[in-house]
């Protein structure tokens, strides 16, 4: 799976993504919308991580979904 198909999938994977970081709200998902950036940028904010770090935890999460 890439990030072209989660975002055209997201109100699927929200849930998913939601039970993964469940530091993010529910008003941030829908903001998300998927996009790659966005779920990037409130990972870092929310945890603290790098942007390197973030998306690689990213990358991981969506290979595990693949």
């Amino acid at each position: 799976m890439n990030w072209d198909i989660v975002e055209g999938k997201w109100n699927q994977i929200k849930g998913s993504v939601k039970e993964q970081w469940g530091d993010l709200t529910d008003d941030e998902l829908t903001e998300i919308a998927g996009k790659k950036d966005k779920l990037a940028g409130k990972l870092q904010e929310k945890y603290g991580w790098t942007k390197e770090e973030a998306e690689k935890r990213m990358d991981d999460f969506v290979r595990e979904r693949a």
